[in-house]
This record gives structure tokens, sequence and C-alpha cells, in this order.
């Protein structure tokens, strides 16, 4: 019974890595033909960060569940159901925020900063945003 639940847990697994390997394939080849400057090695730097800090928790998780935090079993979908509230909770509070922010990084962009800098900026308070929430919604409850 343990073997079958493992095995198609790793089925799975493999399939979302071909199905990520695939699309960033054909970004960085949209990417290639069409973006201007250096946007492929910060698409790739950004992606390998996602790609281990991901890694990293689905390895925690499935090696000690019982001693990862709360973000990495609600992340993984291996969490109670309280830890999937947070994460949902905490993801909504990210779309609220998300469209007043994008708004006005478009005017910033429009009254002529630098848009790598402003979506940096953008990236980075939805990132806060999220992680802060996370944080508030868990010692809430």
């Amino acid at each position: 019974m343990q073997t079958d639940t493992r095995v198609s847990r790793n089925v799975v697994a493999l399939g979302i890595l071909g199905v990520i390997l695939g699309l960033v394939t054909v970004t960085v080849v949209l990417l290639r033909e069409h973006a201007p400057g250096n946007m492929i090695p910060g698409f790739l730097v950004g992606l390998g960060i996602g790609v281990a800090g991901a890694l990293v928790m689905a390895w925690r998780v499935l090696r000690r569940p019982e001693r990862a935090s709360t973000f990495e079993r609600a992340w993984t979908q291996t969490g109670d159901e309280r830890e999937d509230t947070l994460l949902t909770r905490a993801l909504a509070v990210v779309g609220l925020v998300s469209l007043p922010l994008v708004g006005i990084a478009t005017l910033v962009i429009g009254f002529g900063a630098e848009p790598a800098m402003v979506m940096t900026l953008l990236m980075g308070t939805l990132f806060i945003t999220g992680g802060t929430s996370f944080a508030v919604f868990n010692h809430r409850s």
C-alpha cells in the first residue's frame, strides 16, 4: 500500500518536472528571439532560485514531514486543512494587493522609470506581501 503511493508520487513529480523543462525550453527560445538585452540570464537565475527552493521544500517534506515548516507543507500540498487555508488566505492577499501595485508600476514606467527596476521592486513587494501575510495568518490561528 505504501509503495503504490510512493510510486504514484514519483510519477507525478517526474511528470511535473518534464512539463516544467518543456516550458522553460520554449520560454528560453522565445526570449532569445524576441526579448531585449540580457533577459535570458535574469530569467534563468530567477528560475534556478525558484526551482532550488521548490526542490529543497519537496525534499524536506518527503524525508521528514514532521520537521518541515508550515509553509513547506502547505506549498507542497501535504499539509492539513489548516495549513492549506493559511496558504489560500496568504495568496488571496497577494492577489488583492497585486492589482493596484501593477497599476502603479505601469504608471511609473509610463512616467519614464526604468522598467527592469520597477518590475524588480514589484516582484519583491509581492513576495514580501505573501510572506508577511502567511506569517501573520499563521501567528493568529
